[in-house]
């Protein structure tokens, strides 16, 4: 069989890379099977997927110590809007949409939202502290390095395996949204406006 010449193996390589980066750090980019039981509905031609109100799941209280020393516990923060992202330091696509993230959360800071990280995956908390100092993070993160919250969430919600995500959750606490790989600000705030604006119960 001949071998492919330099330029299409180049381009193929370059494509592949592309697909990792939009899928995310995971050998998996899609969150498992469950989606209909939790209600979600894909966002056509993106990564995400919302639920309607009425359809949503509960997400799990999780909690831990955070990566500045601090216990935290997701029910917290019932009454806000909370967006979660699952990270990790070692995460490419992770270290390109943190800053995103991060003027998202200032963004909607008065506007009752709490933005919550989930660091996972990194053996060494101070490879995490040095992602956040680097990228300018201020909000929270649990540091769960061997995913043991995430395997509390609902079946097809959050797969461990597909870093980073992205899950919106409601004032009920109630998960409304996911971005499943990495997400950046404009595409971040299509998904989150609508639960910012839905009324209090």
């Amino acid at each position: 069989m001949a071998r492919p010449r330099p330029r299409v193996a180049a381009a193929a390589a370059t494509a592949a890379a592309a697909a990792i980066v939009l899928t995310g750090c995971s050998s998996s980019g899609s969150s498992g099977s469950g989606d209909g039981q939790l209600g979600f509905v894909a966002v056509k031609n993106t990564n995400m997927s919302t639920a309607e109100l009425g359809k949503r799941q509960d997400a799990p209280d999780i909690s831990g110590e955070t990566l500045e020393g601090s216990q935290v516990k997701l029910s917290d923060y019932r009454g806000k809007v909370v967006v979660l992202n699952v990270w990790g330091s070692w995460c490419g696509p992770c270290r390109g949409e943190a800053k995103d993230l991060q003027a998202v959360s200032e963004k909607y800071r008065d506007q009752g939202v709490q933005f919550l990280g989930v660091n996972t995956r990194d053996t060494e908390k101070a490879n995490a502290v040095r992602f956040e100092q680097e990228k300018g993070v201020t909000f929270p993160s649990i540091f769960d390095p061997a995913g043991t919250q995430l395997l509390k969430f609902p079946k097809g919600s959050l797969n461990p395996q597909s870093i980073p995500t992205t899950l919106i959750i409601d004032r009920d606490g109630k998960i409304a949204a996911r971005a499943v790989g990495g997400t950046v600000e404009d595409a971040l705030e299509s998904i989150l406006q609508p639960v910012v604006a839905e009324p209090k119960q």
